[in-house]
């Protein structure tokens, strides 16, 4: 092993907003940085996510090609009756696809994400 995983980062042109969206999501926590920063960090459970400010931000098409998704993140969920009403109130939204023991989304930006559960 050269070394150890630190840090998701994901690009957001509001990097406090983002990283609150997903602490919501996840049960975790702002860390590190606030409202206007450049870099905030949310933690909980031994995980890490850190947002960076990307002004510019084109986010992903899902599933078009031209615009791909780059990254996505599987969120397990034990209920995703119960879990799907909860990410749209927090300010996601629903996106085609799915299957069987995950459905798509994307959060406040664009960039995808997928319930997952065991079917």
């Amino acid at each position: 092993m050269i070394g150890q995983l630190h840090s998701v980062v994901i690009d957001a042109p509001d990097a406090h907003a983002l990283a609150s969206f997903y602490a919501r999501l996840l049960g975790m926590e702002v860390t590190k940085g606030g409202p206007g920063d450049d870099w905030v960090v949310i933690t909980g459970a031994g995980h890490r996510l850190a947002f960076q400010q990307a002004p510019d931000l084109r986010p992903p098409a899902w599933p078009d090609p031209d615009r791909p998704q780059q990254f996505h993140l599987d969120v397990r969920v034990a209920d995703v009756d119960a879990a799907e009403p909860a990410v749209l109130e927090l300010g996601a939204r629903r996106l085609p696809g799915g299957g069987g023991d995950f459905r798509v989304f994307a959060d406040p930006v664009g960039h995808p994400f997928c319930l997952v559960w065991d079917a």
